[in-house]
């Protein structure tokens, strides 16, 4: 079992193929399918691309990734391979394009080994609302691993993959990353191209990784940041490679969530402890007043499910996809084909993104949900004034059994301190922490100034130094 891309690298050097690295993680899959992570396995395809990175390797022209055998999460495009978003409406759709954010780690000679389960177009948190059924926790079976890239949280933590991309609306990386062990990151709205990822919520939808080595995230995304001319929500701005060496940072408190009722009282302790690990390390620690928590979830699905409405209404059985065969005429195709496709979650979200969008309700809602938002980029940058960087639990607690919660509120309250950074476009990083006494594995947030990803890395490693 890898842990990352140098002990590959380091099997590479030793006389070990890179079809023989690949026939290690398909017989692993194999092995572990019962977990449910993958949806399709490309068996054939990364066999090939396997051998021609072997020729490479021997010619000496291998790109800097050759070896590492990379999952995708199954909303993001790859040419000539199936990708549903864990949907029946998208059964059987071929994509005809690779996403720029995949394109970029191939062109290093990453092989995709395949697609990974997750929540029905990344809505949920638990990775139970998927067409092709729940993942499994690898920590224990009988829990949910987080959504909605449950899929890649779990194809990394159970050593299927090198590493694997997801993506994050309100935490659906580093949610799932906290439930399984891993570290789950994403960077600055806009920093990682999003043409080819499948849209849930345009203004929040970001490319993340999950790896097991914070050096092996911070390389996979400096390959895959940068202005695309496909998404012009790309930013411009060059990517910051220069290592920073800075020995004493500011780490940034939030109050109200160190001490918000929900907290489970081991992660806080926890917490806590890490917090004095880091004073005394000669850290400065800042305590900061959120007066918006009590918000951030209520804004978060409002605006998000006005924009998922949008942007699934292209899924209406006519242009490609699933189509019901018991609709006639125009109206019947749309109702049946959307009525019959979309599972029980995508439609709640998707009435509800409509009625917030409606002439009625857009003042009341969307337009009000806009203004606090901007309140919650203006409060965050204002914090970022006297702090290199957030400290935060991840999630409340450890990951619940499947089927344990039925009421979507209490569903939608997991990503309590994960939709922050959505919210308000900042990077943001889960770390592996510690093991409650429960047995299953919760992890510790940090963020960063927008587009300071450089400074989040290097914040990683103290804090990882610094845990006991």
């Amino acid at each position: 079992m890898y842990s990352d891309i140098d002990e590959i690298q380091s099997d590479l050097r030793l006389g070990k193929s890179v079809v023989d690295i690949v026939n290690h993680y398909l017989l692993r899959i194999e092995q572990q399918k019962h977990l449910n992570a993958f949806v399709e396995v490309f068996e054939e395809s990364a066999r090939t691309s396997a051998h021609e990175i072997d020729q490479k390797i021997k010619a000496g022209t291998a790109g800097p990734l050759a070896g590492l055998v990379l999952g995708i999460k199954d909303n993001i495009c790859y040419k000539g391979h199936q990708v549903s978003a864990s949907s029946q409406i998208l059964q059987n759709f071929e994509s005809l394009y690779t996403a720029t954010c995949l394109q970029r780690l191939i062109d290093q000679d990453a092989i995709v080994i395949g697609r990974l389960n997750c929540d029905e177009f990344a809505m949920g948190s638990s990775n139970e609302k998927s067409f092709y059924g729940p993942v499994r926790n690898v920590h224990n079976e009988a829990y949910v691993p987080g959504g909605s890239s449950g899929g890649s949280a779990v194809a990394v933590a159970a050593g299927l993959c090198t590493a694997a991309l997801g993506s994050d609306t309100g935490g659906s990386v580093r949610q799932p990353a906290s439930w399984t062990d891993t570290i789950g990151f994403k960077p600055t709205y806009g920093r990682i191209s999003r043409y080819g990822l499948i849209a849930y919520a345009s203004s929040f939808d970001q490319i993340g990784v999950f790896s097991q080595s914070i050096k092996d995230t911070q390389t996979l995304y400096e390959i895959m940041a940068g202005k695309d001319a496909m998404d012009a929500t790309s930013s411009s701005l060059e990517v910051q490679e220069a290592p920073i060496t800075q020995k004493s940072l500011r780490f940034g408190v939030i109050k109200d969530y160190l001490d918000h009722p929900q907290l489970d009282p081991e992660v806080h302790a926890h917490l806590v402890e890490l917090i004095s690990r880091l004073e005394q390390a000669g850290h400065t620690i800042t305590y900061f007043d959120f007066p918006y928590l009590a918000y951030v979830v209520p804004v978060y699905y409002v605006l998000t499910t006005a924009e998922a409405s949008s942007n699934l209404s292209r899924f209406d059985g006519v242009h490609f996809g699933y189509r019901s065969n018991d609709a006639f005429g125009t109206d019947e195709v749309y109702t049946k084909s959307r009525s019959e496709g979309f599972g029980e979650e995508v439609k709640r979200r998707i009435i509800t993104g409509t009625f917030v969008l409606s002439n009625e309700q857009y003042e009341a809602y969307y337009a009000k949900g806009q203004k606090v938002r901007r309140l919650l980029q203006d409060h965050t940058r204002h914090m970022f004034e006297k702090a290199d960087c957030l400290i935060m639990p991840t999630t409340p607690s450890t990951a619940f059994k499947i089927g344990e919660v039925k009421d979507p509120i209490t569903m939608y309250l997991q990503d309590i301190y994960t939709v922050h950074a959505n919210l308000t476009g900042n990077p943001a990083i889960s770390l592996p922490f510690a093991f409650h006494t429960n047995g299953l594995p919760f992890g510790v947030q940090l963020m960063t100034d927008n587009f300071n990803e450089s400074l989040l890395f290097h914040a990683s490693a103290i804090v990882k130094n610094s845990m006991v």
